[in-house]
């Protein structure tokens, strides 16, 4: 198929799945149908193990969507199909061109519509089906049409005969569905790259290129490399003496002065905080100093070991906010935040011992960005696959914390546990519940595409 043709068939796909039905089922058919499409008409760009890895990503993420129905599913959807495309499309460009990418063409899509010779084929016609369509069918409904209307003035009994019906179509619905499926389908698989794209992609990979050129390039033209090597390494060295203090410090508050528990939230909150900071200014130094020539400098040996001294530190003082944090959830129970704290303190630990990795196999700057764009997906993939409302529900139940009813109620897909320990402890119809009971009747009388399948599973309970 043409690029005009998917996107037309696209577009009808999209109004069958989504005329007078609201999200559901129908964005993980949808996303289905994407991936399918770019698998079966671009196969031969298919060259390696990351387009199979991305292809079963989107279907497992389709699936992810259609049971769940939330944001974290959604945006592991959006992410692996986008990705998908990019890989597939431009696999010369690194991906976390794909940002920037989204953005751009979401904004110039409306304006690329109309400029025709990108997206439509030439007007001389070749097929011969074609021209029996235009011939045969198109040009005689256009003339019945306009004659049509010519006779219904002069005679009303005429006009009835085409006019007393009534179409049970919703039709300003049927626009915006038509107009909204055009739009992103057109956006998809007409997207514009722009040539500073390609230009500026060296930039972005992983290994120097151009050795011999920065290896004796200096940061500031003020100091010679020799001073800049040795302000470097008394900076890490200070730093890295800071950072021991503040280590014990930290260490003595959280483990051997006596906290109430009342101050306990505030004080976690306050140390998470400093660590997130700390860790944000770790990467930032290890990115001023080996952006460049020191990583190929003989003479920066001491330079280099004090910055994985420094990164070392640095992986200690997360395993310190990790222990709090766990202190946190022993006292009050597992929350979302809480569970997002470990996830981010988990990836700062990635991050550090990425940068470790560039450091010591002499990697560019982009090479931490490329990498940890890769484990920020798998983040997301794993936050849409797991059920996270019905874990945090039975642990806090099996540990008798943070069981308060109303909190229970605002988790998501966690349902049968929180109906089950709502009978056991005589606690039905006292709180707030009832608004999410409402929600899964709301979803269990929905129409099929417009359904998420979690709630289709849960016992129907009497209104």
């Amino acid at each position: 198929m043409k690029k005009h043709q998917i996107i037309l068939a696209c577009t009808a796909v999209f109004i069958l799945l989504f005329y007078n039905q609201s999200v559901g089922i129908n964005i993980s058919i949808f996303g289905v149908v994407l991936t399918l499409l770019i698998s079966y008409f671009f196969q031969e760009k298919f060259v390696d193990r990351s387009h199979l890895v991305l292809v079963v990503t989107s279907i497992l993420s389709c699936f992810a969507f259609a049971w769940y129905g939330d944001a974290a599913s959604f945006f592991a959807l959006a992410l692996s199909i986008l990705f998908l495309q990019f890989k597939t499309q431009n696999g010369e460009l690194k991906m976390i061109q794909v940002f920037p990418l989204i953005v751009l063409n979401g904004l110039t899509s409306v304006g690329r519509i109309f400029i025709f010779r990108q997206w439509l084929p030439e007007r001389k016609i070749h097929n011969d089906f074609a021209k029996k369509l235009i011939a045969f069918v198109l040009i005689p409904i256009i003339f019945l049409g306009l004659f049509f209307i010519v006779y219904s003035f002069g005679s009303d009994h005429f006009s009835s005969l085409f006019t007393d019906y009534e179409l049970d179509i919703n039709l300003p619905q049927l626009i915006g569905i038509t107009i909204l499926g055009f739009y992103i389908s057109f956006s998809f698989w007409n997207y514009w790259v722009p040539e500073t794209c390609y230009e500026y992609n060296p930039k972005l990979n992983n290994d120097f290129s151009n050795i011999s050129e920065i290896k004796n390039q200096s940061t500031f033209s003020f100091l010679d490399l020799d001073f800049e090597r040795k302000s470097g390494a008394i900076t890490l060295f200070l730093l890295n003496i800071m950072l021991l203090v503040f280590i014990a410090t930290y260490n003595y508050e959280q483990f051997f002065e006596a906290v109430e528990k009342t101050n306990l939230s505030s004080d976690t909150h306050e140390r998470v905080n400093a660590v997130i900071f700390s860790i944000l200014m770790a990467v930032g130094v290890i990115l001023f100093y080996f952006k460049g020539g020191f990583n190929f400098d003989e003479k920066a040996s001491s330079l280099k070991t004090l910055a994985k001294v420094w990164l070392g530190l640095n992986v200690i003082l997360i395993i310190s906010a990790i222990i709090k944090n766990s202190e946190y959830v022993s006292f009050y129970g597992l929350t979302y935040k809480r569970l997002g704290v470990y996830a981010f303190l988990i990836l700062a630990i990635i991050g550090l011992v990425v940068s470790f990795q560039k450091i010591s196999k002499q990697k560019t700057n982009a090479f931490l960005f490329n990498q940890m764009l890769w484990y920020f997906y798998g983040t997301i993939l794993l936050c849409s696959y797991v059920n996270w409302g019905g874990l945090i529900t039975n642990y806090n139940i099996s540990v008798n914390k943070g069981v308060q009813p109303v909190f229970l109620s605002g988790l998501n897909f966690n349902d049968e546990a929180r109906r089950e320990y709502f009978k056991k402890n005589n606690l039905d119809g006292k709180y707030a519940e009832s608004v999410r009971e409402e929600m899964i009747w709301n979803y269990q009388d929905a129409s099929f595409l417009s359904k998420a399948l979690y709630y289709d599973f849960l016992n129907k309970e009497k209104k």
